[in-house]
């Protein structure tokens, strides 16, 4: 939504504390405050959490998700919410974050945080948050950087060391390989019901999932890798270490100290206090590294790990020199060992791939391929043998990878059968394929090719879920998302009231259905059976995936499935504020709460985009070009969802310019004698959904009627707020609604006619016919434009309205046209 936007700040700001201090939450905050932003963040998972809370609020359409191997691009985007090494540094936006910006110092993927410190940077403003331990750093490298330091919200506090069968609910434990990730899972399961699983290894889609499954209360445990401690919100009362190694890709060594509070920093969150401890028989952590913790005081860093931006693509071996280039100041440390640079060397070691490495064209191309990443994490060679056959086909006479060759491997992996592990491996397989195929100009028709790879990741990702729900939830757990995983197609879903949750199928409803299905289950049955299960949950995961067309809104405010013969899915009711109304849902009443909650945000994200495509007209380019005053008007009118009474602008109107008219001409606004109108927004179309939007911000049963195509009038219901008729475009005067145009045209006849007549007029009675109003309402309608009826010796007629035909200016009322003003003036 249009604001009047921030003041204005040309500099950086680094944001540092522990965890828990709201630093990412202000950046966000921040960032929709600017027309335009771009925002770092340091895990996938992390970015698809603030994607979602950001596309809540302002809609997918002005959205873009950039990780790896997941692309979520809109046409034209304001605002990229991306992975740290997906930031499109080449577009200028007017706000820039970089998120956990402490990990300039990890020894993998330090270069590119650092680089980022370096270069990256905001038209406006610019923010890297991250731990109090690179302030060193930063001081050295950005000495303009206004420095703040936020404390944490909530106290955390040790908790010794506690057994399995202690630990509390809502608690995450974090171990530091897949095995021991699994073994803890089973013992949760048999002893306390189950557990999510989050791993690296995991699909965005399946630990998506499982973070859901334990967002909801599905399982009170979450077993996880190290990865939980880069800022993900979750509601954690207590992180316990089953372990305090890991293996960092070179050796296994202790965690340091600020690696430690970093993870349990995940427990507690805004006002509730956390805690930690250490999984028996595992001994309590040491007096010294608990007070460190709790009060967030860690050795500081010194160096940050570095590598050469500018490259040198004249040919292989300049390529490597220049990754080789010492750095030029001390602070900074050149990077030990990164994955792409390793595929380099090895990949230029083979003389076929020399001889098509020649010119600058070739060697970036070869640059670009030694980035595809490993996510397969198999033998190293494996993955440089792809890189020398991709890179073979790139560099060959057509230029394209071979369709055939890409379909034979992914024909392998698409298999949704088998284990955890054998699904696991197919994932990071086609994850691989992923990344290729958003490169558009390696592939043929590269459209088709990522709703293949994307649609066999995610039925991988969905069975691997399965999997892990199966073999680590106890059935009774589960009973949640496994009972009355159904919808109901009747639109008495929408009217039944209080309802049991437990309800029974409609079998009318659904027997011509994907579900039908669900007609075989006897009605005492506990649960449904998998392949019913599979059905919703394949629906439900359809609609949370679909694109904006899918949806459509009937004339009660009801969100319509199109693919499903327009079954009514949710409703819009009442938001904070108009432009941002609030979805609830209709169906699936035992749904799982986890998928309940992303149906829920992906439809809050489809209003958020309806409202933007409505309002399109007030939110092209020209609005950059805008003064404040004329962009407070706009904001008025995006309010007003498109008209407002010129009284409210007022103060804007008088400082506008010829060159803020001009514009405002351009992007269709109309300023008349009494109201600020957009004429698009006047069309039948624009009209009804002003209507359904002004409809779910009222009480219930209270709507205001749409108006029907080429309607001039609409009559007042005494229950509806008058300027929720000035927000569908028919303000009222007098008796009745009138169209805003329509209002200008009687109000410049009027005018014209008291002008002519030396201040005193007759109502023509065609002004009647022009307004939709019957005679006798006409005198409601020139009172409310400012004019009182007059007997023939010039006194005031207090009797029957019917009796004078005679109007004059009311004097005590502001000046009723701009002719009148001038005169008043003079």
């Amino acid at each position: 939504m249009l604001g009047p936007g921030p003041k204005p700040y040309v500099g950086i700001t680094a944001a540092l504390g522990p965890t828990n201090t709201g630093k990412t939450h202000r950046a966000v905050e921040r960032m929709l405050e600017h027309r335009s932003g771009i925002i770092g963040l340091p895990l996938r998972l992390l970015a698809r959490e603030i994607y979602d809370r950001v596309s809540a609020r302002v809609g997918e359409s002005r959205v873009a998700l950039v990780t790896g191997e997941e692309k979520r691009v809109p046409a034209h985007p304001d605002y990229w919410v991306c992975t740290v090494e997906s930031m499109p540094m080449d577009r200028e936006v007017d706000f820039l974050a970089v998120d956990e910006i402490q990990l300039a110092g990890h020894a993998q993927r330090g270069h590119v945080f650092c680089d980022r410190l370096l270069h990256a940077r905001g038209r406006l403003e610019t923010w890297f948050m991250g731990a109090d331990t690179i302030r060193p750093v930063l001081e050295a490298l950005v000495p303009t950087a206004d420095v703040h330091r936020h404390p944490r919200l909530s106290q955390l506090r040790s908790a010794g060391s506690l057994s399995l069968g202690a630990l509390p609910p809502r608690t995450a434990i974090v171990a530091f390989s897949t095995a021991e990730v699994y073994e803890l899972a089973e013992r949760l399961r048999r002893r306390r019901g189950g557990a999510a699983v989050v791993l690296g290894a995991l699909s965005p889609r399946t630990r998506n999932a499982q973070v859901a499954l334990y967002q909801a209360g599905e399982v009170d445990y979450m077993v996880a890798t190290d990865a939980i401690g880069m800022g993900l919100n979750m509601d954690v009362d207590m992180v316990c270490f089953a372990s305090l190694r890991k293996f960092d890709g070179v050796e296994t060594r202790e965690l340091e100290i600020a690696e430690l509070a970093q993870i349990a920093g995940r427990a507690g969150r805004a006002q509730n206090d956390g805690q930690f401890c250490t999984l028996a028989p595992l001994p309590e952590l040491s007096p010294k590294v608990v007070e460190a913790i709790e009060l967030g005081r860690f050795p500081p860093q010194r160096r940050v790990i570095w590598r050469n931006s500018e490259l040198d693509f004249d040919s292989v071996d300049a390529l490597l020199e220049s990754l080789r280039r010492k750095p030029p100041r001390r602070v900074l440390e050149l990077v030990r060992r990164a994955e792409d640079f390793e595929a380099l060397i090895q990949l230029a070691a083979l003389d076929e791939i020399r001889a098509l490495a020649r010119g600058r064209r070739a060697v970036a191309l070869l640059w670009e391929v030694c980035q595809i990443p490993d996510f397969r994490k198999l033998l190293f060679d494996g993955h440089v043998s792809l890189l020398a056959e991709i890179y073979k086909q790139l560099a060959g006479p057509r230029g394209r990878i071979d369709p055939g060759w890409m379909a034979e491997r992914i024909d392998r992996v698409d298999d949704t059968e088998g284990d955890i592990h054998a699904l696991m491996t197919r994932i990071a397989f086609v994850r691989t394929w992923t990344y290729v195929s958003n490169h558009r100009r390696w592939i043929i028709d590269a459209e088709r090719w990522q709703a293949r790879t994307r649609a066999l990741e995610d039925r991988l990702s969905d069975a691997l879920h399965e999997r892990l729900v199966a073999r680590f939830v106890e059935r009774e757990a589960r009973s949640a998302a496994s009972v009355g995983h159904r919808r109901g197609r009747s639109s008495k879903r929408a009217e039944g009231g209080a309802r049991s949750r437990r309800s029974s199928i409609d079998r009318a409803a659904v027997a011509d259905g994907p579900f039908a299905k669900l007609l075989e289950l006897r009605p005492d049955e506990a649960a449904l059976r998998v392949e019913a299960q599979r059905d919703v949950e394949g629906w439900i995961e359809g609609l949370i995936a679909a694109e904006h067309a899918r949806f459509g809104l009937d004339d009660r405010g009801q969100i319509l499935d199109r693919e499903e013969d327009d079954c009514p899915i949710a409703r819009l009711t009442r938001g904070a504020e108009l432009l941002r109304p609030e979805v609830a849902l209709l169906v699936a009443e035992d749904l799982g709460a986890g998928a309940r909650a992303r149906l829920q945000r992906r439809l809050i994200a489809w209003s958020r985009d309806f409202v933007h495509q409505l309002l399109g007209p007030l939110r092209g380019p020209a609005v950059d070009r805008l003064s404040s005053d004329a962009r407070g008007l706009v904001y008025q009118l995006e309010r007003g969802l498109g008209t407002i009474h010129r009284e409210a602008a007022r103060d804007q109107l008088r400082q506008l310019r010829g060159r803020d008219r001009g514009l405002l001409e351009s992007m269709g606004v109309r300023v008349g004698a009494k109201m600020i109108w957009v004429p698009k927004l006047s069309r039948p179309a624009a009209l009804r959904e002003r209507a359904l939007l002004c409809s779910a911000a009222l009480p219930p049963g209270v709507r205001v009627e749409i108006p029907r195509p080429g309607a001039v009038s609409l009559a007042v219901d005494p229950e509806v707020d008058p300027g929720a008729y000035t927000a569908v475009g028919f303000p009222v005067f007098g008796e009745r609604g009138i169209r805003a145009d329509i209002l200008e045209r009687a109000a410049a006849e009027l005018s014209q006619l008291a002008d002519a007549g030396e201040g005193r007029f007759v109502a023509p009675p065609r002004l009647a016919s022009l307004t939709g109003l019957r005679a006798d309402q006409l005198p409601g309608l020139l009172e409310a434009l400012g004019y009182v009826r007059v007997e023939e010796g010039g006194r005031a007629d207090d009797g029957d309205p019917r009796a004078t035909l005679e109007w004059t200016r009311d004097p005590q009322c502001r000046a009723s046209s701009p002719r009148t003003k001038r005169r008043r003036r003079r």
